[in-house]
């Protein structure tokens, strides 16, 4: 089985595809593990990524492309996947049917976790990370004290830049720009599963599980 998932800054995609991953038994591929992976094989194509990111710039659409074909060569891709983060624009899902075309992919499952983009600026701005374990904790879960209810470090919690109500916006409006196009563009291709990412994680995980099988 072979999944591509997506969905705003904050709906969940990383936390459902580490349990699709799990209940499938099949791997879960970021954009992150891509980059790290092809960086750590020592590549020619992790070499030039490593040389862009440490400069601070963005990996371009064709490098990135061939990080992800990269990856699925190296794997038994046939056992099936879950792509997440990959493709971000209309120009890379165009290199990712390409791609999907070389290794004969002709039947991929989507995965859309659709959330009102209020929902997401709320539950984004209402996170907190813990500078001790790094863990990501509800506003609601921490006391008084802001002591981290993972490792109990206390006065610990902080937000992110990236978490800031502006930064947020900033994020959703790309992706309403960028990303959500490539909806449309796969509508008429393949079928596609929209699932409701407002309700809890097991309940997602569900709805999610049944379209699956």
């Amino acid at each position: 089985m072979q999944i591509i998932i997506f969905g705003g800054p904050g709906v969940g995609k990383g936390t459902q595809a580490k349990i699709i991953s799990k209940n499938f038994n099949i791997k879960h591929i970021s954009t992150g593990d891509i980059l790290r992976e092809s960086i750590s094989r020592g590549t020619e194509l992790g070499l030039a990524a490593k040389e862009i990111v440490e400069g601070g710039n963005l990996v371009s659409d064709d490098l990135m492309s061939g990080l992800v074909k990269e990856t699925l060569s190296n794997m038994d891709y046939q056992k099936g996947f879950i792509l997440d983060g990959f493709p971000r624009t209309i120009a890379q899902a165009i290199l990712l049917d390409g791609i999907f075309e070389e290794l004969g992919i002709d039947n991929p499952y989507f995965v859309i976790l659709n959330a009102d983009a209020e929902i997401l600026v709320e539950r984004l701005t209402s996170r907190r990370l813990c500078t001790k374990c790094c863990t990501i904790i509800k506003l609601s879960d921490l006391d008084e004290s802001n002591t981290c209810p993972n490792c109990g470090a206390k006065d610990s919690c902080i937000k992110r830049e990236d978490d800031k109500d502006e930064v947020v916006r900033k994020r959703l409006k790309i992706y309403e720009e960028t990303t959500f196009p490539i909806i449309d563009y796969y509508k008429e291709k393949y079928q596609l599963n929209i699932i409701n990412g407002t309700d809890d994680v097991d309940k997602v995980a569900e709805n999610i599980l049944k379209v699956l099988s």
